[in-house]
């Protein structure tokens, strides 16, 4: 008897760390989070005219794989301070919305002291605040969801140590100043025209939107937005948003921001931009990290200088970086149509069918008679036709952002130009239509012998209909993949670290 509670006991650890993020803590104190902010970057404050007390705010890009950290001046207003390549995120582009998607959150967040992991078993780390007001009234589920170091992520954002540890020292000395809480806004892609213009038909663009709402306060005025909750959509803007308005005032400046970031946006597609979905294997990381050497960094598709040395990063120990096999191809923009379905040469991408279709019997009638040839009166005899080959699926159907976001590439890789990923039971059971088997034709009679003398005129054949191909979804009760802890992992996970 005595054995049930530790049995219970066990099983509940082991479900927590299937589903979350959660990093543990190390088995002994730790002075990692007493590391001082850099020499380098103290310079940098001072010559910004920045103090290490002053408020900071936190904003990610999951797309350009940046992190940047602001800080707030005497006069009210916020200024960049410096930006960090991001080592590790997973998932897709869209906001988390169940525990176990691998998704890292996109919204507006709350970090207070206490969410602050000193002991951290992946460096150090800080808890986003996943899941906030909307997420939970969208019904969004799973927790835990941190920034840390050692580059390895299902659902977080990892950073390499060293950017951690100044991160959190940047953090850990605004609290010491005075800070309560700061704002962590984590975005799919930088909030610009330029963007919207090429996802403006990507299944979660509704929500996009809500987000450069927050995002234009912030750029247009430089001040922290206030952040409500109407039903499922954030509301920004001044004391009136934080007391509960649904409709609170828009200043000046930002309405005019959003106007002009409007026209841009109607003058790119009129241009003819098309209308583009990033497709990831699982994620992705900063280019600085992929390959070595100065030159290898085109790929961030920029002329302009970078906020950070990629020498230096590349310089970096990544620590065990998740999943390193999903980061070779990087994200794959493929075109869609309104709809967001994907689309070759402006037309709806559909499988090619194995067989011409089989006609109806009354189109069968209306067809011209075929003769038979004749040897001394009697019919020649045809070889069997040949079994049909089974038609393929019709057409390709695409994971919305409710389903599992890795089902877009399984459909995807082999048209174009990879291997489509290994499937997950729930991921295949979501996205793939079963086809409906295609009623059997009846059997072609068979031809009498030589000696049976032929009718007159022979009546048309028709081939056997093929049988459409059945796609049997897979049984399985999660759409995840858990694998065996290994390394540093296995450590977390003897500490009841938990992953997302």
């Amino acid at each position: 008897m005595t054995m049930r509670p530790l049995a219970a006991a066990y099983l509940a650890a082991l479900a927590i760390s299937l589903a979350a993020c959660q990093d543990g803590t190390l088995s002994g104190a730790s002075t990692r989070h007493l590391t001082p902010v850099p020499p380098q970057t103290l310079s940098l404050m001072a010559q910004k005219g920045m103090s290490q007390s002053d408020p900071i705010l936190i904003r990610a890009y999951k797309k350009e794989a940046e992190m940047e950290v602001w800080k707030r001046g005497g006069d009210g207003r916020y200024a960049l301070l410096k930006t960090f390549p991001i080592c590790r995120w997973s998932g897709q582009l869209g906001p988390k919305t169940k525990q176990g998607d691998r998704q890292a959150p996109e919204g507006f967040y709350t970090v207070t002291p206490g969410q602050m992991n000193p002991n951290s078993s992946y460096y150090l780390s800080f808890d986003t605040g996943y899941p906030n007001a909307l997420d939970r009234a969208k019904g969004a589920s799973g927790n835990y969801i941190m920034v840390h170091g050692n580059c390895s992520s299902a659902g977080c954002f990892a950073m390499t140590d060293a950017s951690m540890a100044e991160i959190y020292a940047l953090a850990r000395d605004s609290f010491a100043g005075g800070q309560r809480a700061f704002q962590f806004q984590s975005y799919p892609f930088r909030m610009n025209s330029t963007n919207f213009a090429k996802y403006r038909n990507d299944p979660n663009v509704a929500f996009w939107r809500n987000l450069k709402e927050g995002s234009d306060h912030f750029e247009a005025l430089r001040e922290e937005p206030r952040v409500g909750v109407c039903g499922t959509r954030y509301v920004f803007g001044g004391a009136d948003a934080a007391a509960g308005s649904c409709n609170p005032k828009v200043e000046t400046l930002v309405a005019e921001k959003r106007e002009r970031d409007n026209r841009e946006i109607a003058e790119l597609v009129a241009k003819g931009t098309p209308a583009t979905r990033v497709v990831y294997e699982d994620g992705s990381q900063n280019p600085v990290f992929r390959q070595q050497g100065a030159t290898a960094f085109a790929s961030l598709g920029t002329t302009e200088a970078l906020p950070y040395d990629p020498k230096e990063f590349s310089r970096h120990h990544l620590g065990e970086v998740s999943r390193p096999e999903t980061l070779a191809a990087g994200g794959r923009e493929i075109e869609v149509d309104a709809k967001g379905q994907p689309v070759v040469k402006g037309q709806p991408m559909m499988m090619a069918s194995a067989e011409p279709p089989i006609p109806t019997r009354a189109a069968a009638a209306a067809q011209p008679k075929k003769v038979e040839p004749r040897i001394n009166g009697f019919a020649k005899q045809e070889p069997a036709p040949e079994p049909a080959k089974p038609a393929a699926p019709a057409r390709i159907m695409v994971a919305d952002a409710e389903g599992d976001p890795a089902a877009y590439k399984k459909l995807l890789g082999n048209l174009f130009g990879g291997s489509p990923a290994p499937a997950t039971p729930a991921a295949d059971a979501a996205t793939v239509p079963v086809v409906a088997s295609a009623e059997p034709a009846k059997a072609q009679r068979a031809v009498p012998p030589a000696k049976a003398i032929a009718a007159t005129t022979a009546k048309p054949t028709v081939k056997p209909a093929p049988e459409a191909a059945k796609i049997e979804p897979r049984k399985g009760s999660s759409g995840s993949e858990v694998s065996k802890p290994t390394g540093r992992s296995a450590a977390v996970a003897q500490t009841g670290a938990v992953r997302n």
